[in-house]
């Protein structure tokens, strides 16, 4: 499906706003920006009002790297604060650009979230001048139900739609790494039942649960991962990070799993020992790369 209605207005409109925020701030940006024109697809044949949207945050001096941050909520809500904003000013404070994605929540339509994940990659990717970044050091990170977003893009990707009207849609969609904290990963007896509803409905295909299995997913071609679970998360086993840890060795792809002793899923509320260890090695990670 295209999206023609008024995409190079919106084009224009972004790249003024990324423009005008950064030289009227100088440090970190807040800039709100809608991901689609008018339109965003729900499959390949439907589509709907677009309700997803990007909010940038930029340090004053930007390194080059940006990561797309994805918010857990069990697919059926969005931690903003601590699994969103909070994370982008803790990129910023590491030079890194960190760019929030409010996607649209699932309903059981198990694209809605993925396409949104895929096209901000794309749009990041294609503002990469504005926003002064590096389009080989865009990575996704993503918590609880927002790591199985994030697993997705980087194990659901593709290169671009040469034939698309719309430029965006011409530009790659894989994270050149992902980070994932605490992350549901698999459809299946390990993931979690809460989130597997909320994404797929009471009765997914067989195939469908197969699908957004991640760990199912994993190939050559996944980019690097790091990995943060507590070994005493009850919410979501630590074993989905265990069995996607385990895929991406067998497929000879780069990654760390740090496993955390305590904290629980959220790791304490977002604050103590644990959540310090794994931002401090998660850094030292993405500047290793």
């Amino acid at each position: 499906m295209e999206y023609h209605s008024g995409i190079g207005i919106l084009i224009v409109v972004i790249t003024a706003i990324f423009i005008r925020t950064v030289a009227a701030f100088g440090g970190t940006v807040h800039q709100r920006v809608s991901l689609w024109p008018g339109q965003a697809p729900v499959d390949e044949n439907i589509s709907e009002d677009a309700k997803a949207y990007i909010t940038v945050y930029q340090p004053a001096k930007p390194d080059g790297m940006v990561v797309v941050i994805c918010p857990g909520g069990g697919y059926g809500g969005l931690v903003t604060k601590g699994e969103g904003s909070g994370i982008a000013k803790w990129l910023n404070k590491n030079g890194i650009t960190g760019v929030v994605l409010e996607y649209r929540l699932p309903h059981g339509k198990l694209n809605r979230p993925l396409y949104d994940a895929q096209r901000a990659i794309r749009t990041v990717r294609s503002r990469a001048e504005e926003l002064k970044i590096n389009p080989d050091e865009i990575g996704i990170i993503g918590f609880s139900a927002g790591g199985h977003l994030a697993s997705s893009a980087a194990t659901h990707f593709d290169s671009g739609n040469p034939a698309s009207d719309d430029p965006i849609e011409k530009i790659s969609c894989r994270p050149d790494f992902a980070i994932l904290v605490y992350p549901v990963i698999s459809m299946g007896p390990k993931g979690h039942g809460g989130s597997k509803l909320n994404l797929m409905g009471a009765n997914p295909a067989p195939e469908m649960e197969e699908l957004f299995s991640n760990e199912k997913q994993v190939t050559a071609k996944t980019p690097p991962c790091f990995l943060a679970h507590a070994m005493d998360d009850h919410v979501v086993s630590p074993d989905n990070s265990k069995i996607f840890y385990d895929a991406l060795m067998k497929c000879k792809v780069p990654a760390k799993y740090l496993k955390l002793e305590s904290g629980g899923h959220g790791l304490n509320g977002y604050k103590g020992p644990m959540w310090d260890k794994w931002q401090a090695e998660a850094v030292d990670w993405m500047k290793e790369l």
